[in-house]
């Protein structure tokens, strides 16, 4: 049956314009071109089922398709970075699953197999484990037990879902779609409700008061009803979420109705970020992630990058010093940055609340120059972050720590560093301080930037000169 799951995979593409032709279409609505559009697509997937084969030769693995125009893909096992199993609610009754095989950089998956039986899929994703560590070390390697590392309970992933903001995502997300599908539907929308609730109100003479308590009334369960969208989203997609370690290799799976699991080996993570929000620490939480040098093309659960999703400090502490247990992680010695350039994160946001001054003045006239009460509080921010920021540095690591309000630190070995950049803008060279960038492959679009800001020039470019004779006595590990 592998072919009808290749056939509902290309059928997701084609089914919005066979619905608007069968439903919209002129003419006869009795013709038979949707189906014959169907059946079309069901030759090409048994094509595609009949043409497809993949075996393993040696240290790689042979993919053939194609038979008037022939394809064939030799993939060393030492290459694959990333191993990918997904499950949808029909793979799972159907006790299949889909493959992607993946390595550093690449846009498309080296391979790809739509459908495998889940047992041959578990036992593809150990043989490329087993083959991958056999090339690397130059030896056969054998199959050793695997640990658990972390795993999330029930409370676990409620926490996620009250810490995280999928939902307003997604329903942003939404919104846009049919803001562009058609661009009426919200005003539309939005100038009905305004006018019930307007009326509703003016009918029963509310005033001023019952109109902020009502404004805020609605802002709580707005606020309220994506909390609970984030939770729903949560379960459904770190549900049951294991975190294992097998040999040199990790592995997540997760998921309550559609399941993923991936896997990656811990020597190609390129660099590490540690979060934490506001929600974060009322919860005593964080959240620790990772990046690869596989390229995620908009899919998150392609690659693996979240090892805790949510954790406690301690949690995620341990999972560091396990992983990277050379690098000391818990004894760095924190260097703070200059506290006076606070001014520095203050200055973005005097353009900004200029603007939105202007405009909300223009509209609601005095009432407008209340945005000026964000000033203050921008600067209070500003010298808090100040005062926190601070890198450090180790025989094995670098380290940033950045934020106030939401913080983050993002590390990196030395080995994965690929790269040394010193840069000085116009308010630097008038400060007398540098930017210190650091590279490293495969870094995420919503990763943190790995960057040392504000050093004064003679600390920026001794620090410069000490990674850089580091980086030269190391081989790049990739």
């Amino acid at each position: 049956m592998s072919w009808l799951f290749v056939l509902l995979q290309q059928l997701k593409q084609f089914i919005l314009p066979l619905f608007v032709l069968v439903v919209f279409g002129r003419g006869d609505r009795d013709e038979l071109w949707p189906l014959i559009g169907v059946g079309a697509l069901v030759l090409l997937s048994l094509w595609q089922y009949f043409t497809y084969r993949y075996g393993v030769a040696g240290d790689h693995l042979v993919v053939r398709s194609g038979l008037l125009e022939r394809s064939l893909r030799v993939i060393p096992f030492a290459r694959i970075h990333n191993v990918a199993l997904q499950q949808s609610m029909l793979h799972r009754l159907f006790g299949v699953a889909e493959v992607r095989l993946e390595s550093a950089g690449g846009r498309k998956p080296e391979a790809e197999m739509r459908v495998l039986r889940l047992d041959d899929a578990l036992a593809l994703e150990a043989l490329v484990r087993r083959r991958g560590a056999a090339a690397v070390a130059g030896e056969t390697s054998t199959e050793p037990a695997g640990t658990t590392l972390l795993a999330m309970p029930l409370g676990e992933v409620l926490r996620l879902g009250l810490v995280s903001n999928r939902g307003m995502i997604v329903v942003g997300a939404a919104a846009a779609a049919v803001s562009q599908a058609s661009p009426r539907v919200l005003p539309n929308t939005f100038e009905v409700v305004s006018k019930w609730m307007f009326g509703y109100a003016g009918s029963h003479d509310f005033g001023v008061i019952h109109y902020v308590a009502a404004g805020l009334t609605l802002v709580a369960l707005v606020v309220a009803a994506l909390r609970l969208f984030s939770i729903l989203l949560a379960l459904l997609q770190y549900y049951g979420f294991h975190l294992s370690e097998i040999g040199r290799r990790l592995t997540v799976e997760r998921g309550l109705l559609a399941r993923w699991r991936t896997s990656a080996s811990r020597r190609r993570i390129q660099a590490w970020t540690l979060r934490e929000g506001v929600l974060h620490r009322w919860l005593k939480r964080r959240s620790l992630e990772i990046d690869t040098a596989v390229a995620e093309d908009g899919q998150q659960q392609r690659a693996l990058r979240e090892l805790a999703p949510i954790a406690t400090p301690q949690a995620c502490d341990e999972l560091i010093t396990h992983l990277l247990p050379r690098a000391g992680w818990p004894q760095l010695q924190w260097q703070p940055l200059p506290a006076s350039s606070w001014w520095r994160l203050f200055l973005p946001s005097l353009p900004l609340v200029a603007i939105a001054t202007v405009a909300l003045s223009w509209r609601f006239g005095a009432w407008g120059l209340l945005a000026l009460a964000w000033l203050p509080w921008a600067a209070f921010k500003a010298r808090r972050r100040a005062l926190r920021a601070a890198y450090a540095t180790s025989d094995e690591l670098i380290a940033v720590r950045e934020g106030w309000w939401t913080r983050h630190w993002r590390f990196a070995e030395l080995d994965k560093l690929q790269a040394l950049h010193l840069t000085r803008s116009p308010i630097d060279r008038r400060c007398g301080t540098a930017t210190l960038w650091l590279d490293t492959a495969g870094a995420g679009a919503m990763s943190p930037p790995l960057r040392v800001r504000f050093l004064p020039v003679a600390e920026a470019r001794a620090l410069y000169e000490t990674l850089s004779r580091a980086l030269a006595k190391r081989p790049l590990r990739w």
